[in-house]
């Protein structure tokens, strides 16, 4: 048989059916375009919590919209299940899971790893496989093609392997799965070849790239600039703020410069599974080519360092008013890595709950997204989320902005506070002045 052809032909006509393992803030939305194109989709996931939630018509993120789903499982082309011996029956399989860095700050590839057993597990001819999670460069020809080719297939003839970066960026207004450009890198030609046809499907353009290397470190590229790049403006607020000048005022006018200039912002640390992760994953991989990822290192130094710097800048702001760190109420405003979602990977306000419980601050958070914090592989804080009004306000001794969700009520906020500690600069956007930026 003809696998490349026949697949070719099953993608065109829609009958191919697609899995997705991992059904979290990028495999889930990818699976309902691909349900919402026609296709048959299957997701899978590890989590048992998650498949009556999804089959119920629910969301369990909030950015992805229960009506959508429910147009999904309305279709009856969707199931999702924790049964992965169904990959078997998949023409389709896209993996995405998490990339984690282990206590070493290197690459733990636990999920990618066993993601790629149960494929081995269930693999048979004809079939095509991508990975999304994002990692080093050589993860998929070095991890997974040897684990489907000790199953005694070939890969660009009996099977097809490629790597796609995904490209999510939660409750962006402006850009969604489908409308973000896809890039591309296949193990072989006819590898590379499906993995178009595949994502042509459900993906406004395919970027095809040389191999899946390539496509690697693309993912890793542009991570690696936006971390950078906010290190530089972290940096920059520490040096401006000794001399008294407002970096974001420097931003604003800097970016009315039309070329040779991107507006980046400071904020109390890097969030979300991407920037304060991958870079990490190159800087592991130089050493085998005994190269050293000096400006990479460096930003993470300096992105790293910020939660202490804000709560240093706590710590001077209330010392002018004649209190100490130690003891002081603190409410912290905002729990997820960054506005307007309930992702919590890697937010920098639980490493500044962390830092200011040890130094015996009496610390609370407020967030309408999260309300209960959850565990996560670094912390376990049981904490729920503080109701906010005048009184409570009032009964605080500083309030530490950390995420600038659009719902709070800054006003009110500012008309109650003892004092004010902006990471994000929201309250001086609004007008309000005497508020510490840090």
């Amino acid at each position: 048989m003809n696998y490349k052809e026949n697949l070719l032909k099953k993608i065109e006509d829609k009958s191919a059916t697609v899995g997705i393992i991992g059904l979290g803030y990028v495999g889930l939305p990818l699976a309902l375009e691909f349900v919402l194109k026609g296709f048959n989709t299957i997701g899978f996931d590890i989590d048992e919590k998650k498949i009556p939630i999804l089959m119920n018509c629910k969301s369990y993120i909030k950015h992805i919209s229960e009506e959508k789903i429910f147009q999904a499982v309305q279709t009856k082309n969707f199931i999702a299940t924790t049964d992965f011996s169904k990959l078997s029956i998949c023409d389709a399989i896209i993996i995405c899971v998490p990339t984690p860095l282990d206590h070493h700050r290197e690459p733990d590839l636990t999920f990618i790893e066993k993601s790629g057993e149960q494929v081995a597990e269930y693999i048979r001819a004809g079939q095509f496989i991508s990975l999304e999670s994002s990692t080093y460069p050589g993860t998929t020809e070095e991890i997974l093609q040897p684990l489907f080719e000790a199953k005694g297939l070939k890969v660009g003839e009996d099977f097809f392997l490629a790597f796609s970066p995904e490209r999510e960026d939660p409750n962006n207004p402006d850009f969604s799965t489908s409308t973000i450009p896809k890039v591309v890198g296949g193990v072989t030609p006819s590898c590379l070849e499906i993995a178009q046809k595949l994502y042509d499907q459900v993906i406004i353009k395919t970027v095809p790239v040389s191999s899946p290397r390539a496509a690697e470190a693309t993912k890793l590229l542009e991570n690696i600039y936006r971390s950078i790049n906010i290190a530089l403006v972290n940096e920059l607020k520490m040096v401006f703020d000794k001399m008294e000048i407002d970096i974001w005022e420097v931003i604003e006018a800097a970016k009315t410069k039309p070329f040779g200039f991107q507006a980046f912002y400071p904020g109390p640390g890097l969030g979300g599974h991407c920037i304060p992760i991958d870079p990490f994953y190159l800087t592991w991989k130089a050493r085998e080519y005994d190269v050293n990822t000096k400006f990479i290192e460096l930003a993470g130094e300096i992105n790293t360092y910020q939660p202490y710097y804000v709560v240093q800048k706590l710590s001077e702001a209330l010392d002018k008013n004649g209190k100490t760190l130690k003891g002081s109420k603190i409410l912290i405003l905002g729990a997820s890595y960054k506005k307007n979602i309930d992702d919590m990977r890697e937010s920098p306000s639980l490493k500044l709950i962390e830092i200011l419980q040890s130094r015996l601050a009496d610390v609370e958070y407020s967030d309408n997204y999260v309300k209960v914090l959850p565990a996560t592989r670094k912390y376990n804080f049981e904490m729920k989320s503080v109701d906010l009004t005048p009184e409570t306000i009032k009964s605080y001794d500083a309030v530490l902005l950390s995420t600038d969700h659009d719902n709070f009520d800054y006003e009110m906020i500012y008309k109650n506070a003892q004092l004010i500690v902006d990471t994000r600069n929201a309250f001086a956007k609004r007008g309000f002045i005497n508020v510490v930026k840090a």
